[in-house]
């Protein structure tokens, strides 16, 4: 089973490359890698060609709203996983994501992965797994993540753990992907969402045992050229509602 993954980045190689490194390293299955560039990053390109992946690219940095819609384009495949370009892909991630695929039997579902960060979960969230395996990439320890990642339990969540997440291309389509007026990108996740809700979506799931590690560094997020937009107040005045009352209320 095959996705398109589409990834936006900016000014950010390193992550990147270890985004993309994990990615091949450690899937099942043969998936369709797409990079939106935010800006010039002449490592990144050369990355990108060296390891023949699809790309769009902007002059200046759009914002992760618009460069996601903007590689989504391209994407070829029946489902589309977003991510972030700081987060390193697990063993079998893919793996657990099919089988959840097939016990569902249909494509109204939104289907997010688990986190690992090396700080605990924020006030309030379900969604990190603690294990610290470095702040930073100049600090990580790969071996040590690979050799404890699965020994960690989690549950499956009824919600939603945001970003990597997977949902099928003729949702995305439906819902004409992400809404541009919450770029950089805060927000985003939730109007998302809300979308899919709307549309009769209810099954929003953060599947345990497919898992990436995060570094939260953001970077798509940062140093953009357009004014930053209050997400939360965005999405109170387009939905009536806070975003932690559609958390604990909806999804």
């Amino acid at each position: 089973m095959n996705f398109s993954i589409i990834i936006p980045t900016f000014q950010n190689y390193q992550y990147l490359s270890l985004c993309v490194n994990s990615i091949l390293k450690n899937s099942s299955f043969d998936h369709e890698i797409i990079i939106h560039l935010n800006g010039k990053d002449q490592n990144s390109k050369k990355l990108i060609e060296d390891k023949k992946l699809l790309f769009t690219e902007s002059e200046t940095n759009i914002g992760l709203c618009s460069g996601v819609n903007l590689a989504a384009k391209k994407e070829k495949k029946n489902y589309i996983l977003y991510a972030h370009d700081d987060m390193y892909f697990l063993p079998k991630w893919d793996n657990y994501l099919k089988n959840e695929i097939e016990l569902i039997n249909h494509n109204k579902f939104y289907l997010s992965l688990t986190q690992i960060s090396h700080t605990g979960p924020v006030k309030g969230s379900l969604q990190h797994i603690q294990f610290d395996c470095g702040n930073s990439i100049n600090d990580f320890d790969e071996n040590k993540l690979l050799s404890g990642f699965d020994k960690f339990e989690f549950n499956d969540l009824q919600g939603s753990h945001w970003a990597p997440h997977l949902i099928h291309k003729s949702i995305w389509d439906s819902i004409e992907g992400f809404s541009e007026e919450f770029n950089p990108g805060f927000a985003s996740d939730p109007d998302l969402n809300m979308k899919m809700w709307n549309k009769g979506i209810r099954i929003f799931k953060g599947v345990s045992k497919s898992r990436v590690y995060h570094f939260s560094s953001l970077t798509a997020r940062k140093n953009i050229k357009i004014t930053p937009n209050n997400g939360k107040k965005t999405f109170l005045l387009k939905w009536g509602i806070s975003i932690d009352f559609f958390v604990k209320h909806y999804l």
